[in-house]
């Protein structure tokens, strides 16, 4: 299982920091998704060897314009192993872009509807659930995230919509093991099996994208095989 997390300088924490607790929770493995603007510099395969799980780079993509988004995805999805979209106003366009990995928390400052849901299972586009608010905010607005949660999970499985699960961390101290993740999904509907497999995709998605960005892939179903020479 992996975690989609926000170092610094985007979060609070270093990407050794958080690898660390992350392997003392159990997880396999962290998607540094910083935002486009707080990137900061880090040794994947360092921390990786030092502390025994996968570090894979990410990026989350935020921005209010369409276009210069476009032109983001097409720059970055090249460059990095999971490409992300922060929602809210480009919720349409992530779905409908084969080239995104994930929408980041689409109900925090925007909606999905039934549009959006089969758009996001026809481009495989995960839509996240993202725990962050629930686990951190309280009245209110924690009411209103665990609703908008809720929506989310029955669009999901009515139009069977790839998704990603994460607390959104942005430090050690907001990282959370996966059986606290069990607890919140419940109350949005899940069962323990759906917040695996929710946290199970990132690493999921990053194998994939590694495969098509080695020199042996060519377009799905197609790749080349490397054969020994015979004597």
């Amino acid at each position: 299982m992996y975690e989609g997390v926000h170092a610094h300088p985007d979060g609070e924490a270093t990407v050794a920091r958080l690898a660390t607790t992350a392997a003392d929770y159990g997880y396999e493995g962290v998607v540094v998704r910083n935002h486009g603007d707080a990137q900061g510099d880090y040794d994947a395969k360092t921390v990786a060897a030092e502390y025994g799980l996968d570090v894979v780079s990410g990026i989350e993509i935020r921005t209010d314009d369409v276009g210069q988004a476009s032109g983001l995805v097409g720059n970055y999805r090249s460059k990095r192993d999971v490409v992300c979209v922060h929602g809210g106003p480009l919720n349409r366009f992530a779905v409908e872009q084969p080239k995104v990995d994930v929408l980041a928390h689409p109900m925090a400052d925007g909606d999905v509807n039934h549009v959006l849901a089969k758009a996001a299972a026809e481009n495989g586009v995960h839509l996240e659930f993202n725990f962050g608010r629930v686990l951190r905010a309280d009245g209110g607005r924690r009411v209103q995230a665990i609703q908008g949660l809720r929506k989310l999970r029955e669009l999901v499985e009515a139009y069977d919509a790839p998704f990603v699960v994460s607390a959104d961390p942005r430090s050690h101290l907001q990282l959370r093991a996966p059986r606290e993740l069990y607890a919140v999904g419940e109350v949005v509907g899940f069962d323990r099996e759906a917040i695996e497999a929710g946290l199970r995709a990132w690493g999921d998605i990053a194998a994939r994208n590694r495969k098509r960005r080695s020199g042996t892939f060519i377009e799905p179903g197609v790749r080349i095989d490397e054969h020994e020479e015979e004597p």
